[in-house]
């Protein structure tokens, strides 16, 4: 799929932005709809259930992952105090499976695998 297309589900248009031919598909559209919006995705990545699905997959599809790192914040979440962006994780861990943009197609996009 060519750099930001947009595809429509159930009437919202959601954004998809191809990068070395993967498409990684908006998580800021897609919860755009809801009444909490963007913020969901905040609390979805602070989710102990959701990092250890993160991180499983990029342990299959990410060589350069930072397993001992992602051990350190699974460890941490489900604490209360636990505070995590998806900025933060993928500096963390060298995550390749979500991206942060800036600008005019900007937002918070996940490979299609973690998007679904």
């Amino acid at each position: 799929m060519p750099k930001n297309q947009k595809i429509t589900v159930k009437g919202s248009e959601i954004s998809v932005f191809a990068q070395n031919e993967i498409d990684f598909i908006s998580l800021t559209d897609k919860s755009g709809g809801f009444k909490e919006g963007s913020s969901l995705i905040g609390k979805w990545i602070t989710n102990k259930n959701t990092l250890e699905y993160l991180g499983t997959w990029e342990k299959i599809n990410n060589p350069n992952f930072n397993y001992p790192e992602f051990g350190v914040i699974e460890q941490d979440a489900g604490v209360n105090r636990f505070i995590m962006s998806v900025g933060q994780w993928i500096t963390r861990t060298q995550a390749k499976g979500m991206i942060v943009k800036a600008g005019r197609y900007g937002g918070t996009y996940a490979h299609k695998d973690i998007a679904f």
